[in-house]
C-alpha cells in the first residue's frame, strides 16, 4: 500500500513537470515565431524585446504568444540606464545577480519605460548596444 502511494505521488510530480515543460516550450516557440521579424531579439522570463532599425518592441511571453506589446523609437529616447534592484548600475561591471531593468527616458519628458531582464550582464550588453545606436542618431 505504501509503495503504491509513493509511486502515485511520483507519477503526479512527473505529470506536473511534464505539463510545466510543455507550457514553457509553447512560450519559446511563440517567441521564435515573433522574433523572426526583428534584426535582434531577446527572450526572457520577464519580457521579450525585439529591435528593428530604430524601433524597439517589447512585451510579455505567454504560451499563446507575445502579449502587452509596446513599441517606441530610439529617436525619442534621451538616455538609457541600467537598473539592478532599483539602483543605477555600472554598464561595464554589472552585478552578477539581481532584478535588472533597462530604463529609457524620453526627450519630451514623458514617463520612462522599464524593460525587465533576469540577468544584469545580459541587460548591460543590450543597454550598451542600444546606447551606441542612440548615439548614432
Amino acid at each position: 500500500m505504501e509503495r503504491g502511494l509513493f509511486w502515485l505521488s511520483l507519477l503526479a510530480v512527473f505529470c506536473g513537470l511534464a505539463w510545466a515543460g510543455w507550457k514553457e516550450y509553447q512560450k519559446v516557440e511563440a517567441y521564435r515565431l515573433w522574433a523572426e521579424q526583428f534584426e535582434r531579439a531577446k527572450y526572457d522570463l520577464y519580457a521579450v524585446i525585439g529591435q528593428q532599425g530604430d524601433e524597439l518592441t517589447w512585451g510579455t511571453p505567454t504560451s499563446q504568444g507575445i502579449v502587452d506589446t509596446k513599441t517606441f523609437s530610439l529617436k525619442q529616447v534621451q538616455s538609457i540606464q541600467l537598473l539592478v534592484n532599483g539602483k543605477v548600475a555600472d554598464w561595464n561591471n554589472p552585478p552578477p545577480k539581481g532584478r535588472a531593468e533597462l530604463e529609457f527616458s524620453y526627450t519630451n519628458g514623458a514617463e520612462s519605460i522599464r524593460i525587465p531582464f533576469t540577468e544584469p550582464p545580459l541587460a548591460a550588453q543590450w543597454g550598451q548596444f542600444l546606447q551606441k545606436r542612440l548615439e548614432s542618431y
